[in-house]
């Protein structure tokens, strides 16, 4: 078993991406997630690897599309306003179908908004957030140690299927100090990687990496390839958490990241005033775990409740989950401002009657 050791979120991220393999960190300062390229300024070059700090965020995506286009690992990270100026790169990343890892440590807004921790780039990671019809895989750890475990499976997920993969966390994940352990990780089956532009290497044509197709029926075509292969995501990739949902509840809340832990506490409070409260976690924000409301949906008196920081930007894929089977509520903060349990549990009562 691997030692534990106290690290602060944003230097577990680095140190977990060192041990997935990553040969290139791209990145720019922005709070709050400046750590992140701190620790990968000093100890990247120990193991032998790249660091470069880009003149700026644009460059630094694009220099990630190079490496990636090369067949090596690559990982940048950013906060909100620096994923807004990368989104043009990863677009056309996610066209030319490269691997990569891309870290958002999420920060209030819109606009340069504040520094503190939010949940508001949502709908800029799961919906798009660049031009065109491409997806990300989404990963919302709660945890640092999840963290560090998910920044791992992203750089295989990536690997996998030839595409970017983000992993969001707020500023509190972050900035807070945890126990984790680097655990031996079994070496994962992965295709290689014939099509980099690394030289020929044997071929008689040099690869070409490219997201450019003058055409429409050749860019059409290249979309419904890239289509299927999300749908191949979508039956593969869905991971979330299930919480007190054995029995039957007044009520179950969606949350994700570091808030779905404050709202395990507030369901701990309502129990003891006889108010059974399940929770669903996502784990992947995209692909969206549907099915996790097929299995609690008859077992729910009064439906759901989307638990945000933000002003209800995952509430539209909570509603298309429950399809109107039952009532979806919502309670959200914003700007940085973090929902207490108490304010979570007093939410709740005043739905399910219980409001004193």
């Amino acid at each position: 078993m691997a030692d534990k050791v106290l690290m602060k979120g944003n230097e577990a991220i680095g140190e977990a991406a060192i041990h997935a393999g990553c040969q290139c960190f791209f990145g720019y300062p922005i709070t709050p997630q400046t750590e992140v390229a701190a620790y990968m300024s000093r100890r990247m070059p120990k193991v032998g690897r790249v660091f470069l700090q880009a003149e700026s965020e644009v460059a630094a995506i694009n220099m990630v599309y190079g490496a990636a286009g090369a067949g090596v690992r690559v990982m940048t990270s950013s906060s909100s306003p620096g994923i807004s100026l990368k989104a043009e790169g990863i677009s056309y990343i996610a066209g030319a179908e490269l691997p990569c890892v891309i870290i958002n440590i999420v920060r209030g807004g819109p606009g340069l908004g504040g520094i503190q921790p939010a949940q508001s780039d949502y709908f800029q990671a799961t919906k798009g957030g660049g031009h065109g019809d491409y997806r990300l895989v989404v990963f919302a750890p709660a945890s640092v140690q999840e963290m560090v475990d998910l920044v791992q499976d992203a750089f295989d997920v990536a690997d996998k299927y030839r595409n970017p993969v983000m992993v969001m966390g707020d500023g509190m994940l972050g900035q807070m100090m945890e126990p984790v352990e680097f655990k031996e990780r079994p070496k994962k089956e992965l295709p290689e990687k014939t099509w980099a532009a690394n030289g020929l290497k044997g071929r008689e044509k040099h690869n070409i990496i490219n997201s450019l197709f003058l055409k429409p029926e050749e860019l059409e075509a290249h979309n419904n390839k890239l289509q299927e292969k999300y749908r191949e995501i979508e039956k593969n990739e869905v991971r979330y958490e299930l919480y007190n949902c054995d029995e039957e509840m007044d009520l179950v809340i969606v949350s994700y990241g570091t808030l779905s832990r404050i709202c395990k506490n507030a369901i701990k409070m309502l129990k003891k005033e006889g108010i059974n409260v399940g929770l669903i976690r996502p784990i992947t924000l995209w692909p969206y775990p549907v099915e996790a409301f097929d299995k609690v949906i008859d077992k729910t008196k009064n439906g759901f409740i989307s638990v945000e920081m933000s002003c209800g930007q995952m509430l539209e894929d909570v509603q298309l989950a429950v399809n109107g089977r039952k009532p979806v509520h919502f309670y959200g903060r914003s700007g940085g401002m973090v929902p207490t349990p108490a304010e979570i549990a007093n939410k709740i009562k005043g739905i399910v009657g219980g409001a004193k």
